[in-house]
């Protein structure tokens, strides 16, 4: 089967194409794409020999050519958005890793959809932004759309063998997201602000890139997910529960009528939900460890401290509200995190300024993509101007 990693010099990305290469005789790289990491590209076109490149990034699209006509590589290089549009849905390519991070991820994953692949979503923001357009999209052009967070995964897994995603199963009644906490459970919450950048990134579990750890963090990652399983599995938001999980060994629950509860364990290794969505309903080897439940001996439950972590409720009222709430919620996000991480806002501060978003912008039908991205635009430009009188007090 023909892959596109779309995001591959990302950590899912890798992830996606250490699996692809233990099985060679089942997969082939027909496409990888980055937004402006031309030498981690080209080193992953040397090793995996795709048929075409794509780089957001112009520039980084000509040093590119560059650097593979010294290599001495014949793999043509695309630039631009529409590049990594057509990359989505190019005739050789069956499967679609959508990991490109954030709204930039939107309109790759749209194409991939049209145009009817299966498509392993790891960019959880594209189900936030437009959860019904793009499961209008899923079910009007026969795409698979199977999921690549663990935790949605976890529920994916735990489902009968019939469930499509945009349908409630029969009999579900409650769907418990895990969250490990991140690295901050603990902390005493007076000294959240004073939280940097670093220590931020170093989630104790999980490798990811910085804008996700940064959401594990503040928790929002969590409140984006809650999004996310209600598109996914056809449940209101008030279904979707959160319990703290410091081992991150529980993915995810999904519970029934009957009361049975069905859980999905694993190591932490997001090489397990890759294997599995690329494979399905089949199971191949993915490098993943044996999980050893008497070595770890104990597993935690908790509620989460909604005070100390208030992106929680600010998602779940964008959910309740609906439109185009979770992509004023998302936009703020990313332009708050992007903020902190640049050191220009303090931790605390970015819940504060989605909060000031979502207090100061309606939420509109969301009925065309036209009105999710003027949402997206809108809910960026008023962020970047709360955030602003505070540069220099983050340093």
């Amino acid at each position: 089967m023909g892959i596109a990693v779309l995001g591959s010099t990302g950590s899912i990305g890798r992830n996606t194409l250490d699996v692809v290469a233990r099985h060679p005789e089942r997969f082939r790289v027909v496409a990888l794409s980055a937004h402006r990491s031309w030498q981690k590209l080209v080193e992953q076109a040397s090793l995996h020999r795709p048929q075409l490149l794509v780089l957001l990034d112009e520039g980084a699209a000509e040093q590119a050519r560059a650097a593979l006509a010294a290599r001495q590589l014949s793999i043509p290089v695309h630039g631009g958005s529409d590049a990594l549009a057509a990359a989505a849905a190019h005739a050789d390519v069956d499967i679609v890793m959508a990991a490109i991070v954030g709204a930039a991820g939107l309109a790759s994953t749209l194409a991939a959809v049209r145009a009817g692949k299966r498509v392993l979503l790891a960019n959880k923001e594209a189900l936030v932004m437009t959860g019904p357009l793009l499961m209008r999209e899923v079910r009007e052009r026969g795409a698979q759309l199977i999921p690549i967070d663990s935790e949605h995964n976890a529920m994916f897994q735990c489902m009968p063998a019939s469930f499509r995603p945009g349908s409630e199963p029969a009999g579900l009644t409650r769907l418990i997201l895990t969250a490990s906490g991140g690295p901050f459970r603990l902390m005493p919450a007076a000294e959240l602000e004073s939280v940097t950048p670093a220590q931020a990134v170093a989630h104790p579990k999980w490798s990811m890139g910085p804008k996700i750890s940064v959401d594990s963090a503040t928790l929002m990652n969590k409140g984006l997910e809650i999004i996310e399983a209600s598109w996914l599995f056809g449940v209101p938001e008030s279904r979707v529960e959160v319990l703290v999980h410091p081992q991150s060994v529980v993915h995810s629950l999904v519970e029934y009528a009957d009361g049975s509860i069905l859980a999905q364990m694993g190591a932490p290794d997001m090489r397990t939900p890759i294997a599995q969505a690329l494979a399905w309903p089949e199971r191949i080897g993915s490098g993943v460890q044996s999980l050893r439940l008497e070595a770890i001996r104990r597993l935690d439950f908790e509620p989460p401290d909604l005070e100390r972590f208030p992106s929680l409720t600010l998602a779940r009222a964008a959910a309740r509200a609906g439109g185009t709430a979770p992509a004023l919620l998302n936009a703020a996000n990313e332009v708050a995190v992007q903020a902190f991480l640049d050191r220009r806002l303090n931790f605390t501060g970015i819940a504060a300024v989605i909060d000031r978003v979502l207090q100061q912008l309606v939420s509109r039908p969301a009925q065309t993509l036209g009105d999710v991205l003027d949402a997206d635009v809108q809910a960026r430009h008023l962020a970047r101007a709360i955030i602003e009188p505070a540069r220099g007090a983050f340093s």
